[in-house]
């Protein structure tokens, strides 16, 4: 196994968030041991956004970071504890809601598309919106 960046970066489908960590200089957070979650926006999660608010975010380096920290949980959560969670504390300091019926499992409002991808230290969700905290919500 790799470590949860090399792994993210290598599955292909999350190149808009593997740019948002570098640009919001959060990478080095990953290099330890962890375990970290990270419930990873695909680019077609991105492709969403407005170009307006994706240019906003990748400007306001602050603001980017708070986002994608929203996006991180500490610990290792795998597929199975997400089914029995209602919430989960962030890295950013926000609680994100986790809803789940027999047909998918949501954390606030997007759905979790792909689960358990391993790595040696964590686990990456990929999920298919980009989840915005409360705070930072025009």
């Amino acid at each position: 196994m790799t470590a949860i960046l090399e792994t993210a970066a290598q599955a292909g489908s999350f190149s808009q968030l593997m740019n948002a960590f570098k640009t919001a200089d959060i990478e080095q957070m990953f290099q330890g041991e962890g375990p970290y979650t990270i419930l990873a926006p695909t680019d077609e999660a991105f492709a969403k956004l407005s170009e307006e608010t994706v240019n906003d975010l990748m400007q306001d380096t602050y603001k980017l970071k708070q986002v994608l920290l929203y996006h991180v949980l500490f610990g290792d959560v795998r597929s199975d504890d997400l089914a029995e969670i209602h919430e989960a504390p962030t890295a950013e300091g926000s609680i994100v809601i986790v809803e789940q019926n027999a047909d998918c499992i949501k954390v606030n409002d997007a759905q979790v598309i792909q689960m358990d991808i391993l790595t040696d230290n964590g686990v990456i969700h990929a999920i298919d919106s980009v989840l915005i905290p409360t705070i930072l919500e025009p």
